[in-house]
């Protein structure tokens, strides 16, 4: 029940996410610099380069780093929507909102994991959190994505 109120616990279930909010928080507008947050490093936050690495980019690169992170991301699946409008047949479309899918949902339940908005589920962060499997499927993924984009004209008329 850590995730209805973190701190009720705060040495047990909470911790991870009493020190993600820290961590998160420190961070104010501009963060504190590249390589020069405090719960990372100093191991206050666990699991810093899995499932909680949003929270260690906000630290570092502040609100102002995390608007643009999720600018990107943003970018990168309103492209999937983009590839996945202009396939040339429906099974194209389909894998191209799947993959969009998957990644929008990794990515946003991610975030909502570490400001404490949904309960820890150890779903990692796309091509940021450590990991050769998710790293792989992802890249696999947007190379499905790439396929069905380069795909969306007949190669011969």
């Amino acid at each position: 029940m850590a995730f209805v109120n973190p701190y009720v616990d705060q040495q047990g279930e909470g911790y991870h996410i009493k020190q993600s909010k820290v961590s998160i928080g420190s961070g104010g507008f501009w963060g504190k610099g590249y390589l020069r947050g405090t719960q990372g490093p100093l191991r206050f936050l666990p699991e810093k380069h899995t499932d909680f690495i949003f929270s260690v980019f906000a630290e570092e690169w502040g609100f102002a780093g995390s608007i643009l992170l999720f600018l990107l991301y943003l970018f990168v699946m309103l492209r999937g929507i983009d590839t996945a409008m202009k396939a040339r047949d429906p099974a194209g479309s389909f894998l191209a909102l799947g993959v969009t899918a998957m990644l929008a949902f990794y990515f946003f339940i991610n975030v909502g994991m570490t400001l404490a908005l949904l309960p820890v589920v150890g779903v990692p962060m796309p091509f940021m959190s450590y990991g050769g499997t998710a790293l792989l499927s992802n890249f696999m993924a947007i190379g499905v994505l790439v396929n069905v984009r380069m795909r969306r004209y007949p190669l011969f008329y």
